[in-house]
């Protein structure tokens, strides 16, 4: 079964204005599946991206998928805190207990934006 990726509706607002394109998420994931990101523990990982300018905290916990939750440029923070980290983590944890048709409706709903797959 084919992984699926995502990113939120904020992420993709973000990634726009930081002109971060859904072929360098992509490639990133891939990265990211082969060890080149940071891993917080929990579902949740830290990619650097566009050159370094910025990095995003994707989650993933069942192993289904990956979701592009947050992105920040690294002049603006060092590092998410530990509140957010631990906010991830539950966050990773829920994403783990969704069924296809919650997926489906946070799709439809706009809540998530698919990427990486041939409909993109």
């Amino acid at each position: 079964m084919k992984q699926r990726i995502f990113k939120t509706a904020w992420f993709n607002k973000a990634a726009r204005k930081a002109r971060i394109s859904e072929a360098e998420l992509c490639k990133a994931i891939a990265q990211v599946e082969s060890g080149q990101a940071d891993d917080l523990g929990g579902g949740v990982y830290k990619k650097r991206l566009n050159d370094n300018m910025h990095r995003s905290i994707i989650l993933t916990k069942s192993g289904r998928f990956w979701v592009y939750e947050y992105l920040f440029a690294k002049k603006d923070r060092d590092n998410i805190e530990k509140n957010e980290l631990s906010a991830f983590r539950k966050l990773a944890k829920a994403y783990a207990g969704l069924t296809d048709p919650q997926i489906d409706e946070l799709l439809s709903d706009g809540d998530l934006v698919e990427i990486c797959n041939e409909q993109s």
